[in-house]
């Protein structure tokens, strides 16, 4: 059951980066108002997906599985600054878009 957290978060992760795309394909529509809720739900999925990692994380230090931990840690910190920074820099463009609208 635990290890659906890693699924579940590479999952949100994507959608994190999906949406924000689907928003620029649907820049040409005049009168697109979703495009708000559509970021605030790519923002909100990066932020559980985040959460599921650390909670995966706690999760390997209460059964004390110290190798796993050690071994995992450095990509999940790798991947998890890629998950924010593109999340981040595909919502900003996103706003610049719709900005002026």
């Amino acid at each position: 059951m635990i290890g659906l957290l890693n699924i579940g978060s590479l999952v949100l992760g994507l959608i994190a980066w999906i949406l924000p795309g689907v928003n620029l394909m649907r820049s040409e529509k005049t009168g697109d108002k979703n495009w708000v809720t559509l970021s605030i739900i790519s923002l909100s999925a990066c932020a559980i997906s985040l959460f599921f990692q650390m909670y995966y994380n706690y999760h390997l230090v209460k059964i004390e599985d110290w190798s796993a931990l050690m071994d995992t840690t450095g990509a999940v910190l790798f991947a998890a600054i890629m998950l924010l920074s593109v999340t981040i820099i595909l919502n900003a463009i996103t706003l610049i878009v719709y900005r002026g609208r």
